[in-house]
């Protein structure tokens, strides 16, 4: 049987699905240089700004010492209560530190806060060395790349521990944002500490001990993760936030100053929030369509989705919603309930195409003989109607050029 091109349906999303929203929310002109947003129950992303290039992260990219640190306490390899030595290398970074001296211990619990809360450097090293294969910064840096691309991010890579402007030391906005949702949703027991404001880790330091994520505490559900800032990377924040059960999570790079990243990622949360809802399209077992059957009993199956499909809409309701159903048809017998055989495809303005499995709503089994001679039956007579095809003339270039 020679399969027809695929087929669309027009329709309308509403009644038995959801009334449709199509005004086109306002697109978020972000001043930083790249960055990622996307809403994390329905993966819509919502802005996209140079995300897959490769850029210093700096100290985001702790948060890949931070996963694979939580993946060692998980697998029984490292326990919060155990304590570390403080080595020369790791006691000479500077930047953001917890004074760690060489020779000290310090527990993996302090050394984790230490590094969420105060982004210490010197916490990084000394958790890197402790679970390096071959015990060097370095080595733990070259396994971080290689876990992060078994993890999907294929845009980062690793060169020490924290963040430090080295050479190939690079994150893409979309990798940092996979990996925000991983600690979220792999780590829950771990993840309340990005929320923490306060970590008093040294008591002559006590000025070293507030949160440098400018969104938590202000009231719109901000609980992580990790600001970033280096020369050459600018200011950075890799943020999360939840409202009415809904979580964001945000990635923006190259911002002039903390109060500028500040400012920016305040507004990015409040937009998500605002000018997007999630909103129930389709409800499971409704049929939305009926597709053509070849050589079954019956001429037509019942197209619906499998379950009810809650989905991202501009906030602000402005019509019905326009959709296609899209298949292969003629769709040949036999067909099972439940069978995937199309997709409902939409794409609501400004923001990006969602496609929607739909399966049988019923069985067809494969039509008898008399069926399938209707079938080819008319078949034929359709095509007697059209006619013959026409000759090519001898002017015709496409004649001349056969043989």
């Amino acid at each position: 049987m020679t399969l027809l091109p695929r087929i669309a349906l027009s329709l309308l999303l509403a009644l038995g699905l959801a009334l449709g929203l199509t005004q086109a929310a306002r697109a978020f002109d972000t001043r930083a240089t790249a960055a990622y947003v996307v809403d994390v129950g329905t993966g819509t992303v919502l802005l996209a700004k140079n995300a897959d290039q490769p850029l210093p992260p700096a100290s985001m990219s702790k948060l890949m010492t931070l996963y694979v640190t939580f993946e060692a306490i998980r697998d029984g390899r490292l326990s919060m209560t155990e304590t570390l030595p403080v080595s020369a290398h790791a006691a000479r970074y500077g930047g953001s530190t917890l004074f760690l001296q060489a020779g000290e211990r310090v527990s993996v619990e302090d050394l984790l806060r230490g590094i969420i809360v105060l982004s210490g450097n010197d916490a990084c090293v000394v958790l890197a060395e402790s679970l390096s294969p071959d015990g060097t910064e370095a080595g733990f840096a070259r396994f971080m790349t290689r876990r992060a691309q078994n993890m999907g991010m294929t845009n980062s890579a690793f060169t020490n521990s924290n963040g430090w402007p080295a050479p190939g030391h690079r994150m893409s906005m979309r990798d940092l944002g996979l990996l925000a949702r991983k600690l979220i949703e792999d780590f829950p027991e771990f993840y309340p500490m990005f929320a923490e404001e306060e970590f008093l880790f040294d008591e002559k330091e006590s000025q070293n001990r507030y949160n440098r994520n400018p969104l938590l505490g202000l009231g719109i559900g901000a609980d992580g993760l990790k600001t970033g800032h280096t020369a050459e990377a600018g200011y950075g924040l890799v943020g999360s936030a939840v409202q009415n059960g809904r979580r964001v999570i945000f990635v923006i790079s190259g911002l002039a100053s903390a109060e500028a990243r500040a400012e920016e990622a305040e507004a990015i949360v409040n937009w998500a929030f605002r000018q997007f809802a999630e909103q129930q399209v389709v409800r499971g077992g409704v049929e939305l369509a009926r597709a053509k059957v070849w050589m079954g009993d019956a001429t037509t199956v019942g197209l619906e989705a499998a379950e009810d499909v809650r989905t991202l809409m501009p906030a602000m309701s402005a019509g019905p919603l326009k959709a296609e159903v899209v298949y292969t048809g003629p769709i040949e017998a036999p067909v099972k309930q439940g069978d995937k055989l199309a997709e409902l495809v939409f794409a609501p303005e400004g923001l990006p195409e969602t496609r929607i499995p739909l399966v049988a709503s019923a069985s067809v089994a494969r039509g008898g003989f008399s069926a399938r001679l209707q079938t080819v039956t008319g078949l034929l007579l359709g095509r007697l109607q059209k006619g013959p095809a026409p000759e090519a003339s001898p002017a015709d270039p496409a004649a001349e050029g056969a043989s």
